[in-house]
């Protein structure tokens, strides 16, 4: 999904995919830009807000404050980085981000609205709109968002003769076919939002509709927004502060979701007819629009998801002062912690990482981990003065499940935070461990008796004298206790 975030008070705009905004363009002297608002041949300066800089059309070029100096240039500086700024929420690569979850935590919304411009399919309507995927907001807080305030800020916008459909979640396909739900995990903005007790909207125009009209609605939105926020704030309010009651210690947390395929409803979608042609590149069929006809048919459109994994929210984690990365940003979200004032030994709940999976290509700076597993123990753990626990009965109860529990989609371990502990650093010299080896096993029945079992049912492994030494080496209390060894420990 590409988005250009708008200022809707004037004709500005800030780059969420900031790709654009940053590589060579090779532009005709005062032309607009690919990524500008559509239909302004008359303005001379766009304004990016969150890069805090101007973009000269007629000369094809940046302004922004370096040096001391305000600098003209054909890109933006290094340090403005590439990045997507509707990613970067729980990653927080950037300094935009970080500026925003600290302003975020500290105005603690009741509401959040992030407008957006949205590319994909074509259609009729102007105005598309992602509703946050409610189960994430709880029980009862999540109906409450999908089935009045959602609906009520929609016939609000009815009256005015506005439509409001749910953003059209396709790709490479048309939508007359149906359309889910979009996924807004923690990286993005309400995915972010609703970690929190947040209840938010990205509203979606359509980059190729006049930008008078995408202006105007998107506007309307926000006025019907604010005018239910007025009217109903008192319930709101409360119903938030309820909502904590359904993330407690010892309650089961849903980590990962998958459309519900049995639960569907219609929408009187009004597209256009799609078809495909030969490309005049490339001769092969390409897809396009026909605007000379357009139609309103009943689709399918999925809005539900249902929860696959889980689980317990503990009483409390502990993270080593030596993680400052993620402590960073854990304070940066204003969640609460408290310092261990004495070295001591505590029983906890470990993770040892099973397996993972990385990207081959990189996304947003990072090559990130998905599909983790992990296994569990108990363990008398020493931590030392200085460490911090992190209690969940507290707001950012679900930040702290969502970003610190490794299989959780957006963790900071899938974002590479925990890197370095899937390394194995220390080894073993083969002629000197096999006298170690044997001498373990010997002492060992049990894990020697493992051992000709994995034989027996491992032909590949029975054959390799070196995946053997291996497997011995990493039962013995020779093996790096720090390799796959999760640093993040949880108090039931």
């Amino acid at each position: 999904m590409r988005t250009l975030k708008l200022i809707a008070a004037a004709i500005m705009l800030f780059a969420a995919s900031t790709t654009q905004a940053q590589v060579s363009v090779n532009l005709n002297i005062g032309t607009a830009p690919s990524w500008g608002p559509v239909g302004h041949i008359e303005t001379e300066y766009y304004y990016l807000p969150d890069v805090e800089a101007y973009y000269d059309i007629r000369a094809t070029q940046f302004i922004y404050f370096g040096g001391g100096r305000w600098v003209r240039s054909r890109h933006l500086p290094y340090h403005y980085r590439n990045y997507d700024l509707n990613r970067d929420f729980i990653k927080s690569d950037t300094k935009n981000s970080r500026s925003f979850q600290k302003l975020f935590t500290e105005l603690n919304p009741d509401i959040f609205l992030d407008n957006h411009v949205s590319n994909g399919a074509d259609y009729q309507y102007t105005f598309t709109c992602i509703a946050t995927q409610h189960e994430r907001l709880g029980n009862k807080l999540g109906n409450y968002f999908i089935n009045e305030l959602y609906p009520s800020v929609v016939k609000d916008m009815n009256k005015k003769k506005i439509d409001v459909v749910p953003y059209v979640n396709v790709h490479s396909t048309t939508p007359d076919k149906g359309f889910e739900q979009f996924t807004d995990t923690p990286r993005y903005a309400t995915g972010y939002s609703t970690l929190f007790h947040t209840l938010g909207f990205v509203p979606e125009t359509h980059m190729l509709k006049v930008y008078k009209e995408r202006v105007k609605v998107t506007y309307e939105f926000m006025v019907s927004t604010i005018n239910f926020a007025d009217t109903n704030w008192q319930k709101i309010k409360q119903m938030r502060k309820d909502a904590l009651n359904e993330f407690q210690a010892g309650m089961e947390y849903p980590m990962d979701w998958a459309i519900d395929s049995t639960k569907v409803s219609y929408i009187d979608f009004k597209g256009y007819q799609g078809g495909y042609k030969p490309s005049d590149i490339s001769g092969k069929d390409r897809l396009f629009y026909d605007k000379s006809k357009p139609f309103t048919k009943k689709i399918p459109f999925y809005g539900n998801y249902k929860p696959t994994k889980f689980v317990n929210i503990p009483k409390a984690y502990i993270i080593p002062q030596s993680q400052w990365q993620v402590l960073d940003i854990l304070k940066l979200n204003n969640i609460n912690a408290h310092r261990i004032q004495n070295d001591t030994i505590i029983e906890v709940e470990s993770y040892k990482i099973e397996s993972y999976q990385t990207s081959k290509s990189p996304y947003e700076g990072h090559y990130a981990h998905y599909n983790t597993k992990v296994s569990k123990s108990t363990q008398k753990v020493k931590f030392f003065m200085g460490d911090y626990v992190f209690y969940t009965n507290q707001p950012g109860v679900k930040y702290l499940v969502e970003t610190l529990e490794p299989e959780a989609v957006d963790s900071y371990f899938n974002w590479n935070f925990f890197d370095p502990i899937l390394q194995q650093k220390e080894y073993f010299s083969s002629y000197v461990f096999e006298d170690l080896a044997k001498e373990f096993l010997d002492k060992n029945p049990k894990i020697k008796a493992e051992l000709e079992q994995k034989k027996q049912n491992d032909k590949a492994f029975a054959e390799n004298g070196a995946a053997q030494l291996d497997w011995v080496y990493r039962q013995s209390p020779y093996y790096e206790k720090a390799h796959l060894q999760y640093p993040v420990y949880r108090i039931n």
